[in-house]
């Protein structure tokens, strides 16, 4: 898809590691009525054989009914996110009632409107990274115990990757306690930028630069299966679930080699 001046290419990933199933679940959508309108959603189910599975499945179903409904024009974007994680958090808790499972679920969502702004949400440590190129410009932070050690200065990031507790969610969906909704904005996407969402079973087995390198050279189609063959072979048949999705921000003509003659 293109507007101003710039086309989207995307891709999504998804392998269950070495779990027996898999409750991770990742979707990108165009927007039935509006052109250029795109939703990324990625959700790392937990909680059970099922039960992990039925919570990224509510958070999916919900977050498509909403971008569905959704009015570039006359809705308020970072709303439309919040109510999308807080309406599939009260859905989990719902199937959780009728269940002995306990169902809950990360989520990390961005949307990119016509005319080019962007929009992120996420509870629990699926993350959102944004490129420009190799660089790091942004991402999100876990909603995490250990990440609650490095805001305090007690570990360093390199030590929180490590960490035998860094499994441990401060909040997510599906919980007994609403979850936090953590957004972020960008006023506007151009050529060179690149958006990540992936689960902690692909981002545990890369350094940003790692994935900055990949992400800058290679397709979101090529970068995704190049990413989860990686992290396969790095996990050493330990691996979790792992799901991701890519968008890259292209010229819509890129530049043609000069003329030397």
């Amino acid at each position: 898809m293109s507007a101003k001046g710039y086309r989207l290419s995307a891709a999504t990933g998804i392998h269950k590691g070495d779990r027996d199933y898999q409750q991770d679940q990742v979707v990108l959508l165009s927007h039935p009525r509006v052109k250029g309108c795109v939703l990324a959603v990625l959700a790392d189910g937990m909680g059970g054989r099922s039960g992990g599975r039925k919570a990224s499945d509510q958070v999916m179903m919900t977050a498509k009914q909403l971008f569905d409904r959704y009015s570039p024009e006359l809705d308020d974007p970072v709303a439309t996110l919040k109510q999308m994680v807080l309406e599939a958090h009260t859905v989990i808790r719902l199937t959780a009632v009728s269940s002995e499972e306990e169902p809950h679920s990360t989520i990390a969502v961005f949307m990119v409107n016509p005319r080019g702004d962007c929009y992120w949400a996420h509870a629990g440590d699926s993350r959102i990274y944004h490129y420009h190129g190799k660089q790091l410009i942004h991402r999100t932070l876990d909603h995490s115990y250990v990440q609650t050690l490095v805001d305090r200065g007690e570990l360093t990031e390199d030590q929180a990757h490590f960490h035998p507790q860094s499994n441990i969610l401060m909040g997510c969906l599906g919980t007994n306690k609403e979850p936090s909704v953590t957004s972020h904005f960008m006023a506007q996407i151009k050529p060179g930028d690149t958006l990540m969402a992936c689960s902690d079973g692909l981002w545990h087995y890369f350094s940003d630069m790692e994935l900055g390198s990949v992400l800058s050279g290679l397709s979101p189609r090529e970068a995704s299966e190049f990413l989860i063959e990686k992290a396969r072979a790095r996990a050493k048949g330990t691996g979790d679930n792992l799901s991701l999705v890519i968008l890259k921000v292209e010229p819509l003509n890129p530049p043609e080699a000069s003329n030397t003659n």
